[in-house]
């Protein structure tokens, strides 16, 4: 490739980085910005056709919809919880099992999101998790980042093992079949048989940083956001954090080898859970000081149900309904799952290309979250005049989100597309990933994680990574002597700590919290865990073969 076309096929990258993170722009300004000058730059050196830059385009809209349907469902329930008075219980539940924030951070940024995850994926557990440490009394900042860092590892099953079972499976397949040189590799085991053994092998590799994440959690916490700007008193707990990482990648770990990808993060949420809370209520393993913030965060919650206190189980219900239906609308042995997905909206070969799209409105978290809202709404006895209000400011504040989505979502879809040119050239993605692999060779290990969380930083989703990217590392690993099982797995791992600084997800969390514009700053946080674990997990195969 040429200079001007490696520029190209870096630019959803570098114009990122430059218009969010160094000069600081807001989303709503720097995701147009950033899709018209790669918009002109795949038209121009690329030679992209301009009707492949539209339908590329469209595809990404009606993507951007998707997930903003998701968006608005956590956004509408958090407003229905907040005027019911039910944040306010839920608050002093967690108070009840400890004052302390940093156990408070790791229990719901790490251990319910990781459940979260588990049991829906798509965004959902930064969403729920971060209005939840707000009601807890975390300032908006610290509990968008720690949601997002907390995210990372459980996402390398995503959603009953869609990461999996979608990503990686599909991306190793040519033409609905498996592509000729994974045959050729596999000989007499199957397709289904190396894809469960590459789960279990991301799970005992993700021991080890995902065991570190919560002490990391609450490390950033204090030395972030805490009066003493203190990495010290983060580290603590350590005795604590620890446990909790390793009881749940000990059993995702325990799950993904007996059982396969499907319910290692549920599992090791649901698990670690029980295991933490009791603990935490005792204060076992903790030190005697409890950390605080010196200033809380004033909290905005109704005031009604303060004077006649909602009941525990009342409070919780809608985020117990919302795990149940997600659950059981995903089990592919009950028919919820076929029901829901077969009403698909979407584009076939949009504007007359090979480009399609759709996704299932009834199916998404979304609408899981909206039925759930409209549940409780019936359930607190909202008047109509709470309700009327409730659907409007929800439907206001993703206004800016939409605007911001419908130019990143269409961005990446270009770069994805971008294998239809006149230049002769593969797809950015791929054509990025041949270059490194080319100038690292027998680095090889270092390098696969960073391709994973390029995926995902780029398209919003661990699974769309491995989709991109799977085949050709399975190709990287074989020319440079490496074992396809392990790289394969530094990739889906790659793809999973990708989530952690991937605009989508970015805008999705900060969105339901009002942090709308501040995308730069909270990628900044996150970015330092986010590589520093792919090479750490890089550094695991590079050493230990």
């Amino acid at each position: 490739m040429t200079f001007l076309q490696i520029f190209t096929a870096i630019t959803p990258i570098l114009l990122v980085l430059i218009f969010l993170v160094i000069m600081r722009l807001p989303a709503i300004k720097a995701m147009p910005l950033s899709w018209l000058v790669h918009a002109l730059l795949a038209i121009f050196i690329w030679q992209v056709p301009l009707k492949i830059i539209g339908a590329a385009s469209i595809e990404g809209l009606i993507i951007a919809v998707s997930v903003l349907w998701i968006i608005f469902g956590a956004i509408l329930l958090l407003n229905v919880l907040k005027t019911s008075g039910a944040l306010e219980t839920i608050r002093s539940s967690f108070m009840q099992i400890s004052k302390d924030r940093r156990v408070q951070a790791i229990l719901i940024a790490w251990v319910f999101g990781g459940f979260l995850e588990g049991a829906s994926g798509f965004g959902t557990p930064a969403a729920i998790c971060a209005p939840i440490l707000i009601a807890v009394g975390f300032p908006p900042l610290a509990a968008v980042v720690l949601a997002l860092i907390g995210n990372g590892i459980p996402v390398t099953y995503g959603g009953i093992g869609t990461t999996f079972l979608v990503g990686t499976t599909q991306g190793l397949q040519q033409a609905a079949a498996t592509a000729p040189i994974v045959s050729q590799y596999l000989g007499g085991t199957s397709l289904v048989e190396f894809v469960q053994t590459v789960s279990a092998k991301s799970a005992l590799l993700n021991i080890l940083p995902g065991t570190l994440i919560p002490l990391i959690i609450s490390a950033f916490l204090t030395r972030f956001f805490g009066p003493n700007k203190s990495w010290k008193e983060g580290l603590a707990v350590w005795k604590f954090a620890l446990l909790a990482g390793f009881s749940f990648t000990g059993v995702s770990a325990l799950i993904a080898t007996m059982a396969g990808p499907e319910f290692p993060s549920l599992f090791g949420g649901l698990i670690t859970l029980i295991i933490m809370i009791p603990i935490a209520k005792k204060g076992y393993l903790l030190p005697k000081e409890v950390w605080d913030f010196d200033n809380q965060p004033e909290q905005n919650m109704s005031t009604p149900e303060k004077l006649n206190p909602m009941p525990l189980w009342k409070a919780w219900l809608p985020y117990i309904l919302v795990t149940f239906l997600l659950v059981i609308t995903r089990l592919r042995f009950l028919p919820f799952k076929s029901w829901l997905s077969d009403i698909p909206l979407g584009w076939s070969h949009i504007l007359g290309t090979e480009i399609s799209t759709s996704f299932a409105p009834f199916y998404s978290p979304g609408f899981i979250l909206v039925v759930t809202s409209l549940l409780v709404m019936i359930f607190f006895r909202l008047t109509g005049q709470q309700i009327k209000n409730t659907f409007s400011v929800s439907g206001k504040s993703i206004l800016i989100s939409g605007i911001t989505l419908g130019t990143a979502v269409p961005l990446v879809r270009i770069f994805i597309n971008s294998s239809i040119n006149a230049a002769g050239l593969d797809s950015m993605p791929i054509a990025l990933a041949e270059t490194m692999a080319e100038a690292v060779g027998p680095l090889w290990p270092l390098v696969s994680p960073f391709i994973g969380a390029l995926g995902a930083f780029v398209s919003g989703s661990a699974t769309f990574s491995n989709l991109m990217f799977t085949l050709f590392q399975f190709g990287a690993a074989l020319q440079n002597g490496f074992d396809p099982i392990n790289i394969v797995a530094l990739q889906t791992i790659g793809a999973a700590l990708g989530n952690m600084i991937c605009v989508v997800n970015v805008v999705a969390a900060s969105s339901v919290v009002g942090l709308q514009g501040q995308e730069g700053r909270i990628i900044r946080y996150t970015v330092g865990p986010s590589l520093a674990l792919c090479l750490l997990v890089g550094v695991m195969v590079l050493v230990g073969g």
